[in-house]
């Protein structure tokens, strides 16, 4: 792989990001191309982006740098070749992409936004795929990143959407190791920060939109948050959209300013009101759940879907009837690629989602589950399904809140908590660079103590086991936010955390 100037130029001037150029070689050649000063190779195309100090492009040239790519010239880059331009997040995900080679061209790409459900129905979707395919699909989530079928090729996300230089680096590596299928994740944060400049979707799945991500570091208002969301059907072949979702007329019409209506499928659950009316594609009701699964029928609708042959039952051993929503997003997703029906009922039966319901049972004490329920939306949801099914005695929730984003959260944390929970332990989730106490006491604001009883714990693992020991028998324990996340964002930091599951196994154990 590598990319020459000529090639450099000319793609950044056919987008009209190029502003100025100076050349030091006009056959000059790059074998690399980076963003992170301390991993740069000679012959490597250097990107000054984000919080960019001129101490890192220094960096950079002294480790082998020949060029950088900048909104700004600077006089440490002297000696280098310069172009500058006019978006750098736009123009390092051009490059990119060339620079590897457009591997998306060889993928056959689904891709999901929402505000909740984006990781459970990627999963979902991955199950499916890996049936269809035969194991040869990638998968690139909150969670995990796995880009082939060896244990070296699957690892634990930084971001849901990756940096674009990562992005295109690790489509690439799926296609070397024969994937043909990629199942994605796609944030707002990514179109707001041009991480997904210029790429196409064969499939683009829109769940749902609720207030989130709103704040200084994030989305200034929620028209932003919407607009960017929905720039994944703008840049999808074919749009699948939740009939359920709030803001339907939006998001309908933002499918169809680049989409044909023969591409675009509705579902809905049967009988649900929708916002405007609309010809449904797809239905699915309940026809039993349980504590530990569900079991839903789905119906074609219209003349297209029929073609698809997915009526049928499907169960899922990923507890919540809300989860049905986001399997009938999967199952029609799937379709499109060619899947079968048997593809996505076999399949599904199996889905395990990391962090999304797990279940650590205790002798003496309640029984714990933890899920990565983090915004108003899925943390009702989530408690809600679990007193019904389980007839809980007390009902005790530990959560936090992330700090640096995702303001809104905090009421929406205390209203759910007044609604469904008899305890709250406040504690610590990401910080990020924010005091944890000081959001715990945003979250509490918003809670009723008439009905919820609350302490602060600030230590996490300590809140947790606390949590445990006071329960009883008939109780249940939420640890919510968290999922299998291994670290903590503390300071700027990713520091080392054992998760959630881990610390309630180790809690029962010692009682």
């Amino acid at each position: 792989m590598s990319l020459d100037i000529t090639q450099v130029v000319t793609l950044l001037d056919e987008h009209d990001l190029l502003k100025t150029v100076t050349m030091t070689d006009s056959q000059q050649q790059f074998q690399h191309v980076n963003y992170n000063s301390q991993t740069v190779k000679p012959d490597t195309l250097f990107f000054c982006k984000g919080n960019f100090k001129p101490a890192y492009l220094l960096g950079a040239k002294e480790a082998g740098a020949t060029a950088y790519v900048s909104e700004t010239r600077y006089d440490e880059g002297q000696g280098l070749t310069s172009i500058i331009v006019t978006d750098i997040q736009k123009a390092m995900s051009l490059l990119g992409a060339a620079f590897y080679g457009y591997p998306q061209n060889d993928l056959f790409i689904i891709a999901f936004t929402g505000t909740k459900g984006k990781t459970t129905s990627a999963y979902f979707t991955y199950g499916i795929e890996r049936t269809h395919t035969h194991d040869r699909v990638a998968l690139f989530s909150t969670i995990d990143r796995i880009v082939g079928n060896a244990p070296e090729d699957r690892f634990k996300s930084d971001l849901t959407t990756p940096e674009s230089l990562d992005l295109f680096h690790d489509m690439r590596h799926a296609v070397d190791n024969g994937m043909t299928h990629l199942v994605m994740e796609v944030s707002s944060q990514a179109y707001k920060k041009n991480r997904v400049y210029g790429l196409k979707y064969n499939v683009g799945i829109f769940l749902n939109i609720s207030p989130d991500h709103i704040g200084e570091n994030e989305h200034p208002t929620f028209a932003d948050y919407l607009h960017c969301k929905e720039q994944l059907l703008v840049n999808a072949e074919t749009c699948i959209i939740n009939a359920e979702t709030a803001h339907l007329a939006d998001v309908y019409y933002a499918a169809k300013t680049t989409t044909q209506p023969e591409n675009i499928y509705l579902y809905a659950r049967e009988g649900a009101k929708l916002e405007m009316p609309l010809d449904l594609d797809v239905t699915f009701k309940n026809t039993s759940e349980t504590l530990h699964q569900s079991k839903f029928q789905v119906t074609a609708v219209s003349e297209k879907a029929k073609q698809f042959a997915i009526d049928g039952s499907y169960e899922l051993h990923v507890p919540g009837d809300f989860n049905e929503s986001n399997a009938a997003s999967s199952i029609i997703a799937s379709a499109l690629s060619g899947a079968s029906y048997d593809d996505a009922k076999t399949a599904l039966t199996d889905v395990h989602v990391p962090g999304r319901m797990e279940m650590v049972t205790s002798k003496d004490h309640g029984t714990i589950y933890i899920d990565y329920a983090h915004n108003y939306g899925s943390l009702k949801a989530l408690l809600s399904f679990l007193k019904v099914q389980t007839g809980a005695g007390r009902v005790i929730v530990v959560i936090g809140s992330t700090g640096n984003k995702g303001v809104s959260r905090r009421e929406g944390f205390g209203k759910a908590l007044s609604e469904e929970a008899d305890v709250a332990i406040l504690t610590t989730d990401d910080p990020a660079y924010e005091d944890p106490k000081k959001i715990a006491e945003e979250i509490d604001a918003h809670i009723d103590h008439q009905q919820v009883k609350v302490q602060y714990v600030m230590d996490r693992k300590t809140a947790i086991e606390t949590a445990i020991k006071m329960s009883t028998k008939d109780d249940i324990v939420v640890l919510a936010g968290k999922g299998e996340d291994a670290f903590q964002k503390v300071n700027g930091v990713n520091t080392p955390y054992p998760t959630d599951v881990t610390i309630a196994k180790n809690a029962v154990e010692e009682l």
